[in-house]
């Protein structure tokens, strides 16, 4: 198999293994624990879509339900949030399937978040917008107003 143990060196193991594909010598590739070290990178890509979905969601509510707090810096947090959002589809355009999914675990966390930050508790028990608002770089939420729809 391989000289160098997964468990022991994973810099040089992943070296090894890329140097071996490479070179074509297919009958010493840890086939096992590559396949693993894809699907965790698939997973990767997916934990990132929720973090950032989490995030920008719970910058929504905070400038929805906190009118009177709403700073450039928080503006500027949910268009950075939708330009790697939009990065990360280009990057991985199979991702926008997994977005029902993604906010519907996500919403939850982001209320928890944007209780923390803001001590307020009164936000719905369901996302108030749509995917096509979340993701839209002109939407920003009214206080007061929602849909209570998430699917765009």
């Amino acid at each position: 198999m391989t000289s160098i143990s997964y468990e022991n060196d994973f810099y040089a193991w992943t070296q090894e293994q890329a140097n071996l594909l490479r070179t074509g010598k297919i009958h010493q590739i840890d086939w096992q624990n590559i396949a693993e070290e894809i699907e965790d990178m698939g997973r990767s890509e997916k934990r990132q879509l929720e973090s950032r979905l989490e995030l920008l969601v719970m910058h929504l509510l905070k400038w929805q339900f906190q009118p009177n707090l709403r700073s450039r810096s928080w503006q500027l947090t949910i268009k950075e949030q939708r330009l790697r959002l939009e990065k990360l589809f280009q990057e991985n355009p199979s991702l926008k399937s997994s977005l029902d999914n993604a906010l519907e675990k996500t919403y939850p966390l982001a209320t928890l978040s944007a209780e923390k930050e803001t001590g307020l508790s009164s936000f719905p028990e369901t996302c108030p917008y749509t995917l096509t608002e979340i993701l839209s770089p002109e939407f920003l939420p009214e206080q007061g107003s929602y849909s209570n729809r998430h699917s765009g």
